[in-house]
């Protein structure tokens, strides 16, 4: 059974006080980004009141009684460790690249493009690897994207908190917008669940409300499914739509060795690699109500949207941070600040971009750099650092002095015994985004970048080797 939701419904979405702001191929088609994938079963529905006795996400183990008490995160990640992957996990990348490829053979196949060139939804003659790039007109491409929240949402259930899925929801759609450079416009969401719940559907929709508020986007309509016997647990997906002026497609074409790579700061765990996450808590024998056994905020990390993590139920000040409000803590919307960089380095436009106040304020003031100095986004989501493999062909990218990781990493990493180079391409270790700029305007567009969200820094530069290197040793990566 299944119901629609018209854009009327996002007139009723309420603020909440207790979500943090959040800031070739064959024709036709065009690359997919990872998968959203439940790689094990999720455990029996539980209810919120029977919350506090479910030990992990896995449903496996002992509570732990008592929790930890707070402690100082690791200095950095071990580098040994011959323990928990991804793979293992029931997440394999590479098959699912593999599939995917077959996916793309398959649809190339089955005959012409639906829309022939030169008709609006027809493909752009440029693409995007992060979202889908459609001609709309002689000045306007518009843009999709789609993605679910993924095995994050077993973390929800079981702790009987869905508030804040919505806004993981929308970043992890919106975010992979922004790396075309288009500005995110609209959104549909599309929940299934064994059985409708007003409580948990209520929860949904404060959190939608939050979600669009920080991605400046209309609530264009939804639909909920009710699918007893598919389902074990809600589920959410959702898409979203955005627009830009057609030359203006942030396509990775002007990335050049030189580049000065920008890192901008991740808010935790973000939306992807919750496979390895639930099992890694597994394996330290804690349950999500315990007491986070390190401090969640550490000298010289900075955490996106600030170092508060989001409380769930009673939880306030007084009461430790737990590790389920750490690892539930939502995934930040970079809209603001890259809407408001994009606004500003076009400067007076005829057709405006950016519809908020701060973007018309960023707009009419002098801008960091040209529009052109910017070269290339990529949303550090499912592959982790791999993803910058994606902006261009044959482009590499040196990871000398990235962002500090955050607590949370260490400590997964430690207590499942991953090793340094199976975190970086699960990850995003601390750095959400990644912005390609020419070298000589870097400097100022960090400074701008940080009046807005502070911890952004210069990580690295681009080179022609086609690998991405980082600092740490034997974390390399050669193909997405």
């Amino acid at each position: 059974m299944a119901g629609s939701r018209s854009s009327s419904t996002a007139a009723a979405m309420a603020p909440t006080a207790s979500i943090p702001p959040t800031g070739g191929t064959p024709a036709g088609l065009r690359p997919r980004g990872r998968p959203t994938t439940m790689a094990t079963p999720p455990p029996p529905p539980v209810s919120p009141s029977a919350a506090a006795s479910v030990p992990s996400a896995a449903g496996g183990g002992d509570d732990g009684g008592g929790g930890g008490g707070g402690g100082p995160p690791l200095a950095s990640p071990p580098s040994g460790g011959i323990g928990l992957t991804y793979a293992a996990a029931g997440v394999n990348i590479s098959a699912e690249a593999s599939a995917v490829k077959s996916l793309l053979r398959a649809f190339g196949g089955s005959g012409p493009p639906p829309r022939p060139t030169g008709t609006r939804g027809a493909l752009a003659e440029t693409g995007s690897n992060f979202s889908g790039l459609l001609a709309f007109g002689p000045s306007t491409y518009l843009a999709l994207a789609t993605d679910g929240v993924g095995t994050k949402l077993l973390l929800a259930a079981a702790l009987g908190h869905y508030e804040t899925v919505p806004i993981d929801c929308m970043a992890m759609n919106v975010n992979d917008l922004l790396c075309i450079g288009a500005e995110p416009l609209a959104f549909v969401d599309y929940i299934a669940a064994p059985a409708p719940d007003d409580a948990a559907w209520a929860a949904l929709g404060r959190g939608l409300g939050a979600a669009c508020r920080a991605a400046r986007v209309s609530l264009a309509g939804g639909e909920s499914a009710s699918l007893p016997e598919m389902v074990r647990e809600v589920d959410m997906a959702g898409t979203a739509l955005g627009w830009l002026p057609v030359g203006d497609e942030l396509d990775g074409g002007r990335i050049a060795p030189g580049d000065a790579i920008i890192g901008l700061p991740a808010s935790g765990v973000h939306s992807n690699g919750f496979s390895l996450a639930r099992k890694c808590v597994d394996a330290s024998g804690l349950g999500l109500t315990d007491a986070a056994p390190f401090d969640v905020t550490a000298p010289g990390v900075t955490r996106a949207g600030g170092d508060a993590i989001a409380r769930i139920g009673d939880g306030g000040t007084d009461k430790p941070v737990t590790v389920g409000e750490v690892l539930l803590h939502p995934t930040y919307i970079y809209v603001d600040p890259l809407v408001d960089l994009f606004a500003a380095t076009k400067g007076g436009k005829a057709e405006p971009f950016g519809v908020s106040p701060t973007a018309a304020a960023a707009a009419a003031r002098p801008p960091p750099c040209a529009y052109s100095d910017l070269h290339g986004v990529a949303n550090i989501t499912g592959g982790g650092l791999s993803n910058l493999l994606r902006l261009k062909d044959g482009a590499g990218y040196d990871l000398t002095d990235p962002l500090p990781v955050l607590p949370e990493f260490n400590w997964l990493q430690a207590v499942g015994g991953v090793t340094d180079r199976e975190m970086y391409r699960t990850f995003n270790m601390g750095m959400g985004m990644a912005l390609v700029v020419d070298a000589a305007v870097a400097p100022t567009v960090v400074e701008w970048l940080n009046e807005r969200l502070p911890g952004c820094k210069i990580v690295g530069t681009v080179n022609g080797s086609g690998v991405v290197t980082h600092a740490v040793e034997g974390v390399t990566f050669d193909e997405y």
